[in-house]
């Protein structure tokens, strides 16, 4: 077909309405489109979503609040936790004597410590340290080696043996230059024959003047804390008392507090462990603190053959931890109060079944706060 100019110009400009309508269609769609996605990210939805985070924010600061509300509760169940770290103590001497080079001290008195009745031997041993060079000064809490003349079946020296220190730092004479010792002779059955203690028996048979070999001081787990109104728990049995002497001579005899001018303003519990009343040691000290003393000594004993606990068995330290376990976790909760433990290695598993129970009493876990005491350093335990 042949078309002419005009007619192709004619039919040019009739289909311009449709190329403009389909234009039109075009820009309108893409034009609701911009609309559309300015609508999807309008201010309002961004607002929204910083409203929706502080929301979350606020309701974990909630969480948090919530958190720190419940934290006092656990503080409430255990005072113990959130305490000071154990604090060092400075100028403790250590090993001025040491087993090849040992000090020869000299016996000045040797005493048996039992009543008529008592079972087995139990003596008060004092040496004279005048001659030392270097001088052998000690603190409360601290012990001393002892090593015993002749050798043992090998054909060797015997080894020392250590001992906890039962006298304060100026002696029993207030000098300052003796050490005494309380010890108790070993003896026990083997194969039907009685055997004795190689250490224990040299110690309670020396006579005053005999010289003995001493090594030492040695220990800082027994040492009291500096403050005058601490808190002293001790826990002994037997020759366990001989730091506890020291502590309680430091603490209430008047020459003592005259010559360390430190004044004992707390509050000293001693439980004592015995068989029978005549092994009890130091008593008539003990009995005369307790009637100059009264607010700040208490004395509790637990006399295994004499006295019974509540299941009508025989009475040990631990069943009057037992009788007394409000008042010693209310102790032990003041962070001023410190536990001592001192005797047969024995003893450890009773006192630590009834701190277990008493602890149950008061809602708390003692798993937990025996290591927290000991980190807090008062928790002093030396048995042997």
């Amino acid at each position: 077909m042949v078309y002419s100019q005009a007619k192709v110009i004619a039919g040019g400009l009739a289909h311009i309405p449709i190329v403009i309508g389909v234009f039109y269609f075009i820009m309108t769609f893409f034009n609701k489109r911009a609309i559309d996605y300015a609508e999807a990210n309008k201010p309002k939805k961004v607002e929204k979503k910083v409203v929706e985070t502080k929301v979350k924010a606020k309701e974990t600061s909630s969480v948090n609040a919530e958190t720190k509300t419940e934290a006092p509760l656990k503080v409430e169940n255990s005072k113990i936790d959130k305490k000071t770290m154990k604090k060092k103590h400075a100028d403790v001497p250590v090993n001025i004597y040491r087993p090849k080079t040992p000090f020869e001290g000299t016996v000045i008195g040797n005493y048996s410590l039992l009543k008529e009745g008592a079972i087995g031997r139990v003596n008060h041993i004092t040496f004279d340290l005048k001659g030392s060079d270097p001088f052998l000064n000690y603190v409360e809490g601290q012990s001393i080696g002892i090593m015993p003349v002749g050798e043992d079946a090998n054909g060797k020296p015997h080894k020392l043996r250590l001992y906890s220190i039962a006298s304060t730092r100026h002696g029993d004479d207030f000098e300052g230059n003796t050490v005494s010792l309380c010890v108790r002779q070993l003896q026990y059955e083997k194969d039907g024959e009685t055997i004795n203690g190689v250490c224990s028996t040299y110690l309670c048979d020396i006579k005053p003047g005999d010289k003995v070999k001493i090594t030492g001081p040695v220990g800082k787990e027994m040492l009291l804390p500096e403050e005058e109104d601490a808190n002293i728990v001790m826990l002994a049995t037997g020759t366990g008392i001989a730091p506890m002497r020291a502590y309680l001579r430091r603490m209430f005899e008047a020459t003592e507090k005259e010559k360390n001018k430190w004044n004992f303003k707390g509050k000293a519990w001693l439980f004592m462990g015995a068989p029978k009343s005549a092994n009890l040691l130091y008593e008539e000290d003990l009995q005369r603190y307790l009637e100059n003393y009264p607010d700040n000594f208490k004395y509790t004993k637990a006399i295994s053959r004499e006295q019974q606990n509540t299941k009508g068995g025989r009475m040990y330290i631990q069943d009057r931890v037992l009788e007394s376990a409000n008042e010693i976790f209310n102790m032990i909760e003041d962070e001023k109060t410190h536990i001592y433990l001192c005797g047969l290695k024995g003893m450890e598993p009773g006192i630590d079944e009834a701190m277990t129970k008493a602890a149950a009493e008061k809602g708390l876990n003692w798993s937990e706060l025996r290591p927290q005491l000991k980190k807090a350093g008062r928790w002093h335990v030396e048995t042997y």
